[in-house]
């Protein structure tokens, strides 16, 4: 008789519990707790090792130091978020929304790579047919890819064995499953144990692991948080709604830059790498409006030039509204008050809305001087000149601090034609730059001058 077991996981860390607690001991997590169903069967699996060799205890010194392959994607921003190219070896976890474009993605990629190596595609999700429609909407089937519809792990493993290819794609993770654990396939247990084996898989045969993730609506990946600690890189997919526009953020990677950036526009052949990524970040129109001003951010390895646009009016209500998308709405409200305290302007009658065009997040404080200038813009009704670039974190003496990698963010704006530049004074360039002029300044109160607030 098949003996059943209740047990409950933290979807947070993966801890295991007997019984179902408001608060997850481990990771102090609040309702992360879901209950799971284990059967004992009679089954003997055995844990195979694939490497098959005897471990032995080396000094650091005397490791034998190779150099990294790397394989190129054909995608050059796609390269870009993975560091210069896929390693071999690595597992690369890759999650988004619903039809945001992962699969999409991954076809074009496989496409790519089949030129010159072998690849295997394994669809859990779909049929053959599906995938094979996919293809011939992106004019992909004359493609060597390799396709494979299995959902259990060892079968997956098998036929990788047998194969060999050098990439390998699992689309999804959440739909895998592994006969050592009896639950269901998307469980904690399932998730942990399939991508256990996956990553032994990888490391063993040096063999490339995309793997699919799904998403929860806080758009984090769904399972436990340990599933991105046991894979070499995570990247996340991210698009607006309605957008064409899609980005890729690496939010770890052992073989490269973190917060490394990657812009894509879906087309009808497929995901089209944007090689100029700052022009889709800043209004087309030729009309100038108040309360919009560029900004310079820093994204991975290389600068973008964003447009921040705020809208300050008279509020009706008790509480005026701090609405911020694309920037941090706690930080929105510490520079209001450092913009009552040191420049003299007040807001707590006003509504203030804030928002970075084109869908992207600003993660870093480069923008605070930006976003200064386009709430005073707004509040003044004054237009700025289109012509001009801001950046600088702001203190809360209302100092104007450096940022790093000012250099590269003044001449990211001079190739695009900018001609005035108001930066912190510690990022001054020691030599006059001809082609823009620049504004240096060490306070808030400074800063406005330049602009003639009235």
């Amino acid at each position: 008789m098949i003996k059943e077991k209740i047990i409950f996981n933290c979807n947070a860390c993966g801890a295991q519990f007997p019984k179902w607690m408001g608060q997850c001991t481990e990771c102090n997590a609040w309702n992360s707790l879901t209950e799971e169903t284990l059967f004992k069967t009679n089954k003997n699996l055995k844990f195979q090792n694939y490497a098959g060799a005897v471990s032995y205890v080396h000094e650091i010194s005397r490791v034998e130091l190779q150099e990294q392959t790397r394989l190129s994607t054909g995608i050059s921003e796609f390269n870009r978020v993975l560091g210069g190219g896929v390693v071999a070896g690595s597992v690369i976890l890759i999650g988004g929304d619903p039809g945001i474009g992962k699969s999409t993605l991954l076809l074009q990629v496989m496409a790519s790579l089949s030129k010159f190596t072998k690849v295997l595609y394994v669809t859990g999700e779909e049929s053959l047919q599906q995938v094979a429609l996919r293809a011939k909407r992106l004019h992909l089937l004359d493609q060597t890819i390799q396709l494979l519809a299995e959902i259990q792990t060892e079968k997956i493993i098998k036929a990788a064995e047998d194969n060999k290819p050098a990439v390998l794609v699992i689309d999804s993770i959440q739909t895998i499953c592994t006969e050592m654990i009896s639950s269901a396939p998307g469980s904690v247990s399932q998730l942990r144990e399939s991508t256990a084996q996956l990553v032994r898989f990888a490391k063993a045969t040096n063999t490339v692991i995309f793997l699919v993730g799904h998403v929860t609506k806080e758009g984090a990946i769904a399972g436990p948080r340990v599933l991105e600690h046991m894979v070499d890189t995570v990247l996340y997919f991210e698009g607006e709604t309605g957008s064409r526009f899609r980005v890729i953020r690496a939010v770890k990677n052992r073989f490269g830059a973190v917060n490394e950036l990657g812009v894509f526009a879906m087309t009808e052949k497929g995901l089209r790498e944007v090689n100029n990524p700052s022009a889709i970040f800043m209004t087309q129109s030729e009309a100038a409006v108040a309360g919009s001003i560029i900004t310079a951010a820093w994204e991975g390895s290389r600068p973008l030039l964003v447009e921040v646009q705020s809208l300050v009016d008279t509020s009706h209500l008790g509480n005026p509204r701090r609405v911020s998308v694309g920037l941090e709405t706690n930080r929105l409200a510490m520079l209001l008050a450092v913009l009552h305290r040191h420049a003299g302007i007040v807001t707590y009658d006003q509504d203030v809305f804030l928002n970075v065009v084109g869908g992207m997040r600003v993660l870093e404080t480069s923008a605070d001087l930006a976003t200064l200038f386009a709430i005073v813009s707004s509040l003044k009704n004054k237009i700025l000149p289109r012509n001009l670039l801001v950046f600088g974190e702001v203190g809360l003496g209302g100092e104007i601090r450096p940022v790093p990698n000012g250099q590269e963010r003044i001449r990211e704006a001079a190739k695009h034609g900018f001609k005035h530049a108001i930066i912190p004074k510690a990022n001054a360039p020691t030599q006059i730059m001809a082609d823009i002029s620049i504004h240096a300044v060490s306070k808030l109160d400074e800063a406005l001058s330049l602009s003639q607030f009235e």
